[in-house]
């Protein structure tokens, strides 16, 4: 059965499908994509498999939908934070958001982004392209303030605002990893600290 668009469907269609996805994104975060079945939608949600089939086709297409949801999802509670990341300042400010979110979840779940590409990067390349194109996003906000500051002469012209924003994504990465670890935030806290550390190196004299 094919998938219904969200342009093909009406407004309480557009309604029923974002509900879906909802659930399932929240049940992948908790359990894993392997973790969630159908039942569970149906038993959380009342979402009937036909429900599933009718607005995503099957599971892997819904998976997908849950990859894009999660993107956006992680953007936008940033959005705020990542538009002016240009200040150390902002870097700081921004840490000690993620630093907070971990600690409101209770350190438990990690990155929605990168939970999923635990999970998938391996064995589904599609998913794994969705994943890294969501990566590259966020990544770039990070290099947009960098260069910024590099612009504005506050970082030397030697700085790499590439490789700093990969170093800092990747030590968000594992710092969240280590928080659902160690069930707190120390690590995160260091390693982002160590990256802003690395940036500062680079302040011009």
């Amino acid at each position: 059965m094919d998938a219904k668009q969200p342009h093909q469907l009406t407004r309480k269609g557009r309604a029923t499908r974002q509900r879906i996805l909802t659930i399932a994104a929240a049940q992948m975060f908790r359990n894993g994509v392997a973790g969630t079945t159908t039942d569970d939608l149906q038993r959380v949600g009342g979402i009937s498999p036909s429900q599933i089939y009718h607005y995503f086709g099957d599971k892997k297409s819904l998976v997908k939908a849950v990859i894009a949801v999660q993107t956006e999802s992680v953007l936008r509670i940033q959005g705020p934070l990542l538009s002016r990341l240009d200040s150390f300042e902002a870097l700081e400010a921004w840490r000690d958001a993620i630093v907070d979110l971990q600690q409101a979840r209770r350190f438990e779940g990690g990155c929605p982004l990168g939970s999923l590409a635990a999970e998938l990067a391996d064995h589904d390349a599609e998913a794994r392209a969705d994943l890294a194109a969501g990566f590259a996003r966020w990544e770039a906000a990070i290099r947009d303030g960098l260069v910024a500051m590099r612009d504005r002469g506050e970082l030397s012209p030697d700085a790499d605002p590439d490789a700093l924003a990969l170093a800092m994504l990747t030590a968000v990465q594992g710092g969240m990893l280590m928080t659902q670890i160690r069930h707190d935030t120390v690590a995160l806290r260091t390693v982002l600290d160590a990256v802003i550390d690395r940036i500062r190196v680079h302040i011009r004299a």
